[in-house]
């Protein structure tokens, strides 16, 4: 049985928002694990228990560079929030976006091999990280070229958003940027939500129903007929496709209208977008300080 810290039910309340014990008993269930602990909340407690895609975990920054039609989004980690507001660190990070877009590189590796300043990317990263005395690395990019326009919206530096957009109303794509960073759909329409993330949330629904089928039973009360609860499930499953596909989403902006209805009377379309999250699924450590001193202070002890 793994050992239940102070600091791990912290973690998991910060990301679910759920109460201290809650978080304590679904990690003890878990035995640990934090994304087991995270779904055992959502099926106790619903989707109220899922805010971690609002949370980072890791430090650094987001960038965009669009140029005409061919633009670029890129992540740049590092590990500490002081460092990620370095000017070097930032004109590095710029200069990277605007590489990915000008020069199309395959993946990370092909991107740090290019040059850059009369070195190549990666000799310049590994300079800095002398410089500044602090690791860092490019993890993450998104390059677009497309026939139709582009428009990105960063927030801070920690989100960032870029689309492809077809529409006279150039407003039209900032205000699709910005509403994709506050309300961070998954796909672009239902139909695009990754199939693995439906059948989570169809696992998450079917255990909701099976607890409150054995809560009925120990009451003594009649159990819902089986197509009942399929129903039940699909239209939970509908009610999250709603909920992470952008077209689908009340529009930020008039929540009276969904992004669809409002693209549509601005004669509007988003063909795609990508978004990113600094630090979105990196662990960032968890150091334990008063163990640590304590630890010392038995070395220095036996010592």
């Amino acid at each position: 049985m793994a050992a239940i810290t102070a600091a791990m039910v912290g973690e998991l309340r910060a990301k679910t928002d759920a109460p201290m014990m809650e978080c304590k008993k679904a990690l003890t269930e878990a035995d640990g694990d934090m994304a087991k602990a995270e779904e055992i909340l959502r099926v106790k407690l619903g989707s109220k228990a899922s805010k971690a895609a609002a949370r980072v975990t890791a430090e650094g920054v987001i960038s965009a560079y669009i140029s005409g039609n061919i633009g670029a989004l890129l992540e740049v980690n590092c590990e500490t929030d002081f460092v990620s507001k370095n000017d070097d660190f930032m004109a590095f990070t710029n200069a990277c976006a605007k590489l990915v877009a000008e020069k199309n590189p395959a993946d990370v590796a092909a991107l740090s091999a290019l040059p850059m300043d009369g070195k190549t990317v990666e000799e310049v990263r590994a300079a800095l990280v002398g410089k500044i005395g602090e690791n860092m690395s490019i993890r993450r990019f998104s390059r677009f070229e497309t026939s139709a326009k582009l428009a990105s919206y960063l927030h801070g530096t920690r989100i960032g958003v870029v689309v492809e957009f077809d529409g006279v109303d150039e407003q039209v794509g900032k205000d699709v940027a910005m509403h994709i960073a506050a309300m961070k759909p998954v796909a672009l329409s239902a139909e695009q939500v990754p199939a693995e993330m439906i059948e989570k949330e169809r696992s998450i629904a079917a255990q909701k129903a099976a607890e409150d089928a054995a809560k009925a039973e120990a009451e003594g009360k009649k159990p819902q007929p089986a197509e009942i609860v399929a129903k039940r499930i699909d239209g939970s499953v509908q009610k999250y496709l709603k909920e992470v596909s952008l077209l689908n989403q009340p529009f930020v902006k008039n929540d009276k209208q969904s992004v669809e209805q409002m693209l549509k009377a601005a004669n509007a379309s988003v063909k795609s977008f990508a978004m990113f999250v600094v630090g979105e699924g990196i662990e960032k450590r968890q150091d334990d300080f008063a163990a640590e001193v304590a630890a010392q202070v038995a070395a220095a002890k036996q010592a």
